[in-house]
């Protein structure tokens, strides 16, 4: 497979969409000081010294005197300093090759170990055993799973159950399928984030007939209980917030490589499953019908292949179909930065300057949610069409050498490599925000960062500070990778466009006669894109207008659509 979006030899082994760092030595937390375990000494209270005086409480907290005239007077306070724990003590501790670190070990240690931040920060439980590990059965006896903790099955089912309702074109699907299977017989083979709205989504395609195993495409967007919840339902998914780069790949390898089951249908998030396929099991496409693809990266690898001859099935190119290009990427994106930035930095937008790496539907929707919030908003692009548009909705173009020495957030959002580099990183101004909106981990060239002279401390989940020798520090979101998935949540509605769309192009794939699809790429038919649309309108209660006979004659359209040609750009 090819690398991700900035070229390379198609044959060339693809780096995981979202790879972590290989595990080094210094593995291990660092996390943020908490106070001793036991009593926070507080401020001792004075003895009465004076029967002619009587303690009130002071609206500072502390204690006041107030004499019979009335007059008070704070009462003085012996001050004692809050006892933080010993640097020594062990703090969340993590399991790394040679045992567990100490926080002053994990905080001060030097970029040069590439430690891991691969932890579950959402997950209750202490338990450091990796799933890999350990042995876990759902209620139906069946271990064919690998998640964090199988007991969290029923937090998940609740936060699936809540997803449902803001995903109504998933369910109408459901409805509608209870007399009709479009996907019996079919074994679908998926890799994206596991979150609630996947999981509708999988019971979505279980319900209209398939059999799936899933694997995550990202090593931190797991949700744990939801894996759960997939797993006690009877789902083999193999996934757990915090994966190593070995999980990742073993994760999908135990989603493929199976007795007595075989895929016929690959639903891919950045084309890491599609890789590990021709890869390792290239006799697996004779009886594969289909790849529906959803991410920039994943699709730009298909091209490569397609390209080199070597694409030996149809692929879907979901991410430039009109439902997920103009509303995933755009509207979901327009919400979840500000969610993101706001979770793991707690900062203010108002009269922050801020520049955002790309224009596309990602960067279009990330400029217009700073902007509102009152942040000065500066763009790069290398399309002159992008940057027009840029200009025309009022953002200053320019080159990133130009403002890094001044911006305070630096967003990239092309899906491209070495977007920000070393030299970049070197001359950001002391605590500039660094994050990443784009699929892959290449924007950010985070692997420059884990030198000798600079330091690394995690401040909070997601969170690092990279110091340099000077004291300078910037602030790195999520490691480089995708900031909404790794640090928020995204929004559900927007979610079940994109869901709905994938799962169209499943069952179009699935069921074509032979020979309409070729081994090649291929957008979704605008005719599916607008039922995808008119699915989710009544969640608005909207209202559309039909043509009359002479108004369609008069257009050239059928009346029931579709309504533009191939050519038209929404």
């Amino acid at each position: 497979m090819g690398p991700p979006a900035g070229g390379g030899d198609p044959e060339a082994p693809a780096p995981a969409a979202e790879r972590p760092p290989a595990p080094g030595p210094g593995s291990g937390p660092a996390a943020a000081l908490s106070p001793a375990a036991g009593k926070v000494p507080q401020a001792s209270a004075m003895k009465r010294s004076d029967p002619h005086h009587h303690h009130q409480r002071h609206r500072d907290g502390g204690e006041a005197l107030v004499s019979h005239d009335g007059t008070v007077t704070e009462a003085p306070r012996t001050v004692k300093k809050i006892q933080f724990a010993d640097q020594k003590q062990e703090f969340n501790k993590r399991p790394t090759k040679i045992g567990r670190r100490s926080l002053s070990r994990s905080i001060s240690q030097s970029s040069t170990d590439s430690y891991s931040s691969a932890a579950s920060y959402t997950d209750s439980s202490d338990d450091e055993t990796s799933p890999r590990d350990k042995q876990q059965k759902n209620s139906k006896g069946s271990s064919d799973f690998c998640v964090k903790n199988i007991k969290q099955a029923e937090f998940g089912r609740r936060e699936i159950e809540i997803a449902e309702q803001e995903m109504p074109a998933l369910m109408a699907l459901r409805k509608r399928a209870q007399g009709e299977k479009p996907l019996a017989g079919a074994k679908i083979v998926g890799c994206t984030h596991i979150t609630a709205q996947t999981a509708v989504l999988m019971e979505t395609l279980g319900a209209l007939g398939a059999q799936c195993r899933w694997a995550a495409c990202n090593i931190y967007s797991t949700l744990n209980e939801v894996a759960a919840a997939l797993a006690e339902s009877g789902f083999p998914v193999f996934a757990w917030k915090g994966e190593s780069e070995d999980d990742f790949w073993w994760c999908i390898d135990r989603c493929v490589n199976v007795e007595g089951w075989q895929p016929n249908m690959i639903l891919d998030d950045g084309g890491d499953l599609t890789h590990w396929i021709y890869k390792k099991y290239p006799n697996m496409f004779k009886k594969i019908k289909g790849i529906v693809e959803e991410s920039v990266t994943g699709v730009h690898r298909l091209y490569q292949l397609s390209k080199a001859g070597k694409l030996c099935v149809p692929a879907m190119n979901v991410n430039d179909s009109v439902t997920k290009q103009k509303f995933d990427n755009l509207y979901c994106c327009r919400e979840s930065i500000l969610d993101g930035l706001k979770r793991t930095t707690d900062m203010m937008f108002g009269g922050k300057q801020v520049v955002v790496c790309g224009y596309g539907e990602v960067g279009k929707g990330c400029c217009a949610a700073l902007k509102a919030m009152g942040s000065i908003v500066y763009v790069t692009e290398i399309d002159p069409i992008c940057a027009l548009q840029a200009c025309m909705d009022g953002f200053r173009l320019v080159k990133l050498n130009e403002v890094i020495r001044q911006v305070d957030i630096v967003i990239t959002c092309t899906g491209n490599k070495n977007v920000v580099t070393r030299e970049h990183l070197d001359r950001m101004k002391n605590s500039c925000i660094v994050c990443n909106m784009g699929h892959s981990n290449t924007e950010i060239d985070v692997a420059s960062l884990r030198t000798p002279e600079l330091t690394w401390e995690r401040v909070r989940s997601q969170v690092d500070h990279v110091i340099w020798p000077d004291g300078k520090r910037i602030v790195l979101l999520a490691e480089g990778r995708l900031l909404n998935l790794s640090c928020s949540t995204v929004p559900t509605f927007v979610l079940s466009i994109t869901a709905t769309t994938q799962a169209l192009a499943l069952i179009e794939l699935y069921n074509a006669p032979e020979g309409r699809y070729k081994q090649d790429v291929y957008l979704l038919p605008k005719k599916m894109d607008e039922y995808v649309a008119s699915l989710h309108l009544p969640t608005f209660d909207a209202h559309l207008t039909e043509l009359t006979d002479e108004q369609a004659k008069y257009l050239g359209l059928n009346k029931n659509g579709p309504f533009k040609p191939n050519y038209y750009r929404y």
